[in-house]
């Protein structure tokens, strides 16, 4: 399995993401959300990888729910760069990562997807997050309020 590493800017929260996937391979989506679109947030995740989130300054991770307030996104508190999602749910923890905060970014990526989810109801997009993002592991202090 491969390991990429991730940081926001100052240092201060990162992330790793493992999986057997080479970077061509990976989902390389767009949501259209607001919040993403202003953040220029490009997302990848790998059901059969994992993520771990790394707060190396203690409270440096600021969560933010927004929407139906299915999922924490996880936001450096000192230099404000978005690095993921997470879901918390009856069937464990689930993540996304933003590829801008890899570093060095994949040459290799995909064409962007654009998505647009705003159809789904809550359940639905607990289930596609269940089915589609990768397992989070390591601290179980991130993302532990349920939806």
């Amino acid at each position: 399995m491969n390991a990429f590493a991730g940081s926001c800017h100052c240092g201060a929260v990162g992330f790793s993401f493992r999986t057997h996937r080479s970077p061509g391979n990976w989902s390389a989506r767009a949501c259209q959300c607001s919040f993403c679109r202003a953040h220029a947030a490009l997302s990848t995740s790998d059901p059969s990888g994992s993520i771990e989130f790394l707060e190396r300054r203690s409270g440096a991770f600021m969560r933010y729910r927004f929407g139906q307030r299915t999922a924490d996104f996880l936001i450096c508190r000192h230099c404000g760069v978005y690095l993921g999602a997470v879901l918390a749910s009856s069937s464990g923890r689930f993540g996304i990562i933003n590829v801008n905060a890899l570093h060095p970014i994949p040459s290799t990526l995909p064409a962007p997807q654009p998505m647009d989810y705003d159809a789904e109801t809550p359940e639905q997009r607990i289930a596609r997050r269940q089915q589609r993002w990768s397992p989070v592991v390591g601290s179980t202090t991130l993302a532990t309020e349920k939806p």
